[in-house]
């Protein structure tokens, strides 16, 4: 619509601050506006004015995991000891969004030092699920899903080391995508991504269709600045037609924690879906998939504990609960990788009440959040892209996304096997507890 001058970049700017002033004290996914948006708004229409169209993102919203840094606003990771941390310049993926001509208009809620399935800190408080103000949105990037849901922003950039951006888009019906490592630059990220973080964290997009996740990724990754527009086009397509025939295989059991029913049901209409499109789908669970919380824990647990005693060393009373209870207390990779597409659960339960936030039930068992959500910690193990795209509703009204995971580096497979699966069963839906663009005054 910019480009097609049906709207200026300050009339867009101008309607998600005013959406963010009316929705965001409900949702508290937005932690910090940026004072100079709507100046960069008039820098982007002078160009639109001038016929400087090339800018993939001209014009467009977008906003930050507070994670991240971002030049002149607040990157606290949602920890008291960061409170007052302001970087003096941008993260190398803000970097290529401001160079596409995206506007950043502010900083998303987090939970603290990206720990938990959450999005609840000391410094900010806690975020609502747009879908359900009782539930949270997930976490850590869960005000990115809830402001992306919520229509405050065009699209999010968040984290992924345990399922992060995925979790969220699950909760909050919205796609996301965790690129494979190395995909996407994670410089500028705190807590930092070095070893052994640096083998499974990822930055990755959160959008409202995976179109828009597509180009997004394209913009992260500086693939839209080395090919132009009809070049990234082509790639696209021929991913696309490239689905065909390929085998894909889906599963509903990690053989640990089961799914919900519903779970299940969004699971077969994914499969179907892919089915349909010319995929040979088999439902086949991966080798290794049942130690995938075993291995990330084996692997992550004792340098996230050393993580958090460093930056609590002598301040412990800022550490949240989360942080506290830390202060106290692979190999299956290739034969995943045979698959080209692999279809999961994100979890086994969509979004929980804020009171839920250690354990939750399914089928009858009590079971640890983390636990719950080994499926979506698989593919950070074995450093698989993967996406996520609604697919199902349950009973009561709540989102159910599933993963499609694919092979190291095909993040253009994944992205047109999401997009199957989107166009078959819907997408993204507006939250019925929040209004919908335009319905504002």
């Amino acid at each position: 619509m910019i480009r097609a001058r049906e709207v200026s970049p300050v009339e867009v700017v101008e309607a998600h601050l005013r959406r963010v002033e009316r929705l965001n004290p409900r949702l508290n996914a937005i932690v910090a506006l940026a004072p100079d948006a709507l100046e960069r708004a008039r820098e982007a229409e002078a160009l639109v004015e001038g016929g400087a169209l090339r800018k993939p993102l001209l014009g467009v919203p977008v906003t930050v995991k507070d994670t991240i840094a971002v030049a002149g606003l607040p990157a606290t990771s949602g920890t008291k000891a960061r409170a007052a941390y302001v970087p003096a310049a941008d993260a190398p993926a803000v970097s290529f969004l401001k160079e596409a001509g995206a506007i950043v208009i502010g900083k998303t809620n987090t939970s603290e030092l990206a720990l938990d399935y959450t999005t609840d800190n000391t410094v900010f408080g806690h975020a609502n699920n747009p879908h359900d103000l009782a539930r949270t949105p997930g976490g850590s990037s869960g005000g990115c899903a809830a402001a992306v849901a919520a229509c405050l922003t065009a699209a999010s950039v968040g984290s992924d080391l345990a399922g992060s951006i995925r979790i969220p888009a699950h909760f909050c019906c919205v796609a996301g995508l965790k690129p494979t490592v190395g995909r996407v630059s994670g410089v500028g990220h705190f807590p930092v991504m070095t070893y052994p973080f640096d083998r499974a964290a990822s930055l990755g997009p959160l959008a409202r269709t995976v179109e828009d996740l597509g180009l997004l990724f394209d913009v992260l990754s500086g693939d839209a600045f080395e090919l132009d527009g009809v070049q990234l086009e082509k790639r696209r397509s021929e991913a696309g037609a490239g689905l065909k025939g390929l085998r894909a295989a889906w599963y509903a059991d990690d053989g640990q924690v089961p799914v919900t029913p519903e779970t299940r049901e969004a699971l077969k209409s994914a499969a179907e879906a892919l089915r349909s499109a010319g995929l040979i789908v088999e439902e086949a669970r991966p080798p290794g998939v049942e130690r995938a919380t075993e291995l990330w824990l084996s692997l992550f647990s004792r340098a996230t504990q050393e993580m958090v005693a460093t930056v609590y060393k002598g301040r412990e009373e800022d550490a949240g609960p989360t942080a506290r209870a830390l202060l106290k207390r692979a190999a299956e990779s290739k034969a995943v990788e045979r698959t080209p597409i692999l279809l999961a659960p994100v979890g086994a339960v969509p979004a929980f009440r804020h009171e839920e936030a250690r354990r939750v039930e399914v089928c009858g068992r009590s079971v640890s959040t983390f636990r719950a959500f080994g499926y979506a910690q698989a593919f950070n193990v074995f450093d698989l892209p993967a996406a996520c795209v609604p697919a199902g509703w349950t009973r009561a009204g709540l989102p159910v996304g599933v993963q499609i995971v694919g092979r190291p580096k095909e993040e253009k497979t994944v992205l047109a096997a999401a997009r199957v699966v989107e166009e078959a069963l819907g997408g993204w839906q507006p939250p019925p507890e929040i209004p919908p663009p335009g319905a504002l005054p």
